[in-house]
């Protein structure tokens, strides 16, 4: 019995050591297939509070708060351009960080960082978009005061036609990751005064700044031109967001 025990004991531990063997090798897949932020969004991203959930730029007397569910397997710090950018608008932007840098795991993660009584719209970029429409149409929260999509679309999880919260969607016309046939089928589950903006020249990675994406299309504007826009269309949106 004893030696049966022993047996049993040293297959447990042997398992659990391939288990852990296996998991830290898919993180580090994960990690070398994660978009890291370029040199420019990087500098810019220190001088954002960061904590293990959240990148936050700070704005002076900020009008309203703006959560940002990430793109999948991008940093967070990618962001960093056009946030920093609303912030000094006057709109406090907050980061969010997933494990694996995948929203999917984890789409109420924007419950951690916003404050009790704090004011907030939700977006994301890709998949982020997604995720943070499903948290919005789950969500019944009279903080909550829109929604917005950066190169993404909500799915039938996420739907937010009969919702009252304002819409925006922005798009680029060099996207070449975003499904646009998903993306004109889904406007159905957008309500139908929905903002809709397209960012002509740009690209799906340029919603972001951490290079190249694979299956990507090319874009005929610079990366600093699509930061820009993004920025200025939010904060156009955001002024008329009550």
């Amino acid at each position: 019995m004893k030696i049966a025990m022993k047996k049993f004991k040293k297959s447990v531990i042997i398992g659990l050591v391939l288990v852990a063997i296996l998991a830290s090798g898919v993180k580090l897949g994960i990690d070398h297939a994660t978009y890291q932020p370029t040199t420019r969004a990087q500098v810019i991203a220190k001088k954002a509070s960061q904590t293990s959930k959240v990148t936050t730029f700070k704005a002076k007397n900020s009008k309203l708060t703006v959560v940002v569910y990430p793109g999948a397997l991008v940093n967070p710090n990618a962001y960093a351009i056009w946030a920093q950018d609303l912030a000094k608008k006057g709109y406090t932007v907050k980061i969010v960080h997933f494990p694996l840098n995948l929203a999917v795991f984890d789409q109420n993660a924007a419950k951690n960082v916003v404050g009790k009584n704090e004011d907030y719209v939700i977006g994301g970029h890709s998949l982020g978009g997604a995720m943070a429409a499903r948290y919005a149409a789950a969500k019944h929260d009279k903080h909550l005061k829109a929604v917005f999509f950066l190169g993404a679309y909500a799915d039938k999880k996420g739907r937010l036609d009969q919702s009252q919260l304002p819409v925006l969607n922005i798009s680029a016309s060099r996207d070449g990751v975003m499904q646009k046939d998903k993306f004109e089928h889904n406007k159905v589950y957008l309500p139908k005064n929905t903002t809709y903006a397209v960012i002509k020249g740009g690209n799906h990675a340029n919603f972001g700044a951490y290079g190249k994406q694979k299956g990507d299309n090319k874009a005929t504007i610079s990366n600093a031109t699509q930061q820009k826009q993004v920025a200025d269309v939010l904060t156009q949106w955001l002024q008329n967001v009550n």
